[in-house]
């Protein structure tokens, strides 16, 4: 379940090492720009360039946030082992809060796709409620989402749905964070409402022009047509899979199938 959180959080990650004057903020900065248009390959490149470039300017933090937002593209693009290798790279040591939260939230991230929601649970669990509120609004949403669907995993409905509920306040909810987490909520629950919420979070993603996010909830959304309304359910992953083909992602594309 790759979420519209995670490339929010990737996001933020890299507009905190592009806010820098300098050769790895520039890289980042073109990164950022890159993944925004779908193009991962490119992404992917220019983040390896500002690694190097962090590491010849010694900044710690940079080359960390760097890291951080490679896992979270290799998270994307379901190359999970890759993931966890680059995550591991970072250490705690010496980071700032936000740096911190952002590593443990793109571990969750790993950890809900491949579906080890305790896990996942620990690792939102670990994070000190009175620091959270001291980091950026859109961090704690994106951390907030993760929690909630981490929640649902392990059917906790009383803290899925209070973290639903922070996502909401934390959010200006103008890529469809909010109705992706409610979604992926009622998918885990068999909520009948559960593609109706998902075709709520498409729309957001549409209007957002984030074709990666429209693609992944089509994949979702074929899932859950394909036992009762096969014929949308083929119509879904075909368009899962054009989309995802375009964009160079061949795992993604090739699990869009009937």
């Amino acid at each position: 379940m790759v979420s519209n959180a995670i490339k929010l959080a990737l996001c933020i990650a890299l507009s905190g090492v592009a806010s820098f004057a300098s050769e790895s903020g520039s890289l980042a900065a073109r990164a950022q720009k890159s993944l925004k248009a779908g193009n991962f390959s490119k992404s992917v490149s220019q983040l390896e360039r500002a690694l190097i470039a962090s590491r010849k300017e010694a900044d710690r933090r940079s080359e960390a946030r760097i890291y951080i937002a490679m896992g979270q593209l290799r998270t994307m693009s379901l190359d999970f082992k890759f993931a966890d290798s680059l995550f591991s790279q970072v250490k705690n040591e010496g980071l700032d809060r936000s740096t911190r939260i952002m590593l443990v939230k793109a571990k969750m991230s790993l950890k809900n796709v491949t579906e080890k929601y305790s896990e996942a649970v620990s690792l939102c669990e670990s994070v000190n409620e009175d620091e959270l509120k001291k980091i950026d609004d859109q961090l704690q949403g994106a951390l907030y989402s993760e929690c909630a669907i981490a929640y649902a995993g392990v059917r906790n409905e009383e803290k899925a749905k209070r973290a639903l509920k922070m996502v909401d306040k934390r959010l200006d909810d103008d890529v469809g964070i909010y109705f992706w987490t409610q979604a992926r909520m009622a998918d885990l629950w068999s909520q009948s409402e559960a593609d109706s919420i998902y075709r709520e979070a498409e729309a957001k993603a549409v209007e957002a022009n984030s074709p990666y996010t429209t693609a992944n909830i089509l994949y979702y959304r074929a899932k859950l047509a394909h036992k009762t309304n096969p014929a949308e359910s083929k119509e879904l992953y075909s368009r899962c899979k054009n989309a995802f083909e375009l964009m160079g992602l061949t795992k993604n594309a090739e699990r869009c199938r009937f």
